[in-house]
């Protein structure tokens, strides 16, 4: 943690929704004029898209069928806590892209699939601010999560997750349910073992919980909407939180425990902005209170 270089994480699986918080801070970022260093998770796969096939392949050769995404051995955690712990020394570091597509790749002149070299980050950041699958993790070797300021996780209940992801491949990257349902399950060793055990370590969970039917998310047809969810919010500290504040702003929401409000899911951003704007306050305060005296 760093009060002269504050970072932000925000961590969750493949479909659970991170890039919808991350809207949410960059709109915040946006209007309290905070210039932050956006960092994309992928980057930070050990792999491109033709070289993680070629691994994959040699792994089930091996009877390795579990080689995932989610894993240690596809991923580089310690450039992660690297990136991290230089970020909250001196506010910089170094970063690379992910072109998941022709239209993200075509700039750099490259094939989809593959990352960009790695360059230094913009001078002068307010922050760092993190979305991925690993922004707490923890292993024997690495420990990225005691290094963020504000860790955030995003964890839909499974069915729901499951029926994100499909929706999602199927839809916007064109794969066939089969081989979404394939990833589903090679992934689960490494879930259990890297992601899951992260939200142990996070500041606010944000869980979406359907309520309509997701019994079979291999057979839905569509992903159920914001009106048909609702959000389960945890603080890990809620000592500050203003919870008689939260529940007079955001009609329809309720207390379930004394460290959880519940919304409902299309107020699930208003949410996020009454609750990580005033974090977001105390952290560029502090940073003004820490920097150099010039003269």
């Amino acid at each position: 943690m760093s009060e002269r270089h504050p970072i932000i994480a925000i961590t969750g699986s493949s479909g659970a929704g991170t890039s919808t918080v991350t809207r949410t801070f960059q709109n915040i970022f946006r209007r309290e004029s905070v210039t932050a260093a956006i960092i994309e998770g992928d980057s930070f796969h050990r792999y491109d898209r033709k070289e993680m096939k070629l691994k994959a392949a040699e792994a089930e050769k091996a009877g390795n069928n579990n080689f995932s995404h989610f894993g240690a051995n596809a991923n580089l955690f310690g450039e992660i806590e690297s990136l991290f712990r230089t970020y909250s020394e001196t506010g910089q570091g170094k970063s690379r892209k992910y072109l998941h597509n022709a239209e993200e790749a075509a700039p750099y002149q490259q094939e989809p699939g593959t990352f960009t070299a790695w360059e230094d980050l913009p001078a002068g950041t307010d922050m760092l601010f993190y979305e991925g699958l690993h922004g707490a993790v923890v292993t024997p070797e690495h420990n990225v999560a005691q290094y963020p300021d504000l860790l955030v996780g995003v964890v839909p209940v499974i069915n729901l997750e499951w029926i994100q992801k499909l929706y999602r491949d199927k839809n916007m990257r064109g794969y066939s349910a089969d081989a979404v349902t394939d990833t589903i399950l090679r992934r689960m060793p490494d879930y259990v073992h890297y992601i899951t055990p992260q939200f142990q370590h996070t500041h606010v969970n944000f869980q979406r919980v359907p309520i309509v039917d997701t019994s079979n998310p291999f057979v839905a047809r569509d992903v159920p909407t914001a009106d048909e969810s609702m959000v389960v919010i945890r603080f890990a500290k809620p000592k500050g939180i203003d919870f008689q504040y939260l529940l007079s702003m955001i009609h329809g929401s309720m207390m379930s425990r004394a460290n959880t409000i519940v919304v409902p899911g299309g107020k699930m951003e208003l949410a996020m902005q009454l609750i990580f704007t005033p974090f977001i306050w105390r952290m560029i305060e502090r940073q003004k209170r820490h920097a150099p005296r010039v003269g």
